[in-house]
């Protein structure tokens, strides 16, 4: 179950990151969610719907922006496998850099907390891990890692991933290629455009692009599934439908609400 629910929590954002090789003065990204976006999502498998899910987008008065990701069980779940995951990432505005990345994780049993700090200038990436026996206000610790990764300057966390690739131009047909980092491994990532679709959404009928992440090699997507995303076609990118596959089915993320 622990699986299945992590699968769920997968369908919001990109479990990776990309590394680019390019100028470090990258341009401002000014995309209309960058302004202020909040979308709400059905969490199902089959015709269950085991929970609920938000992403938003909070401009800061420094000038660098918020993503939150949460995602919750519903109360038919509730007592079975109780599930409260929220993730944090605050990025510079130019390029989608990321400066802190948190994430939050509590299903049934387990509980986890992670921090990654980025050191642009030092070239390094400071990770703090933290798996506890029980919810962290009563903080009785099962395993603790801290670790230093050495990076290139360019990295981005899953949130700032997730959100980089709305703004890419996703032409039917391309592959856009990156270096991908996953744990303390690098594969090559290649984000494919599938084609178009129109489909029927809580928001009425959409034109959608259809677009797969795929890792080569021994990857987390070759091994656990793979990743449907269908974004608006049009200069938002909206994600409306999310899909992984799984041993036992697909668990999706329908958007319910903008």
């Amino acid at each position: 179950m622990h699986s299945l629910v992590s699968r769920l929590s997968s369908l919001v954002f990109f479990a990776l990151s990309f590394v680019y090789a390019g100028e470090p003065n990258l341009p401002e990204v000014k995309a209309p969610w960058m302004k202020g976006e909040k979308l709400t999502y059905d969490l199902c498998w089959g015709p269950i719907t085991a929970g609920t899910a938000t992403l938003e987008v909070r401009p800061t008065k420094d000038g660098k922006t918020e993503f939150y990701s949460l995602a919750h069980d519903n109360g038919v779940l509730k007592k079975i496998y109780p599930v409260a995951d929220t993730i944090y990432t605050r990025v510079r505005n130019k390029g989608l850099m990321t400066e802190v990345f948190r994430k939050t994780l509590h299903e049934g049993s387990f509980h986890n907390k992670s921090v990654i700090r980025f050191d642009r200038k030092g070239e390094k990436a400071w990770l703090s891990d933290t798996v506890f026996l029980d919810p962290p206000e009563k903080r009785q610790v099962k395993r603790s890692a801290d670790t230093a990764v050495t990076i290139q300057g360019m990295e981005h966390s899953i949130m700032s991933a997730f959100y980089l690739v709305r703004t890419l131009p996703l032409t039917v047909g391309d592959t856009s290629r990156f270096s991908a980092v996953s744990g303390k491994k690098r594969y090559e990532l290649k984000v494919l455009v599938h084609g178009k679709e129109e489909l029927k959404t809580a928001i009425g009928k959409v034109k959608t692009v259809k677009v797969e992440p795929v890792l080569d090699g021994d990857g987390i997507f070759n091994s656990k599934g793979r990743i449907f995303i269908w974004l608006t076609d049009d200069d938002k990118r909206i994600p409306v439908l999310m899909q992984c596959e799984i041993a036992l089915g697909s668990i999706k993320a329908k958007l319910t609400s903008k």
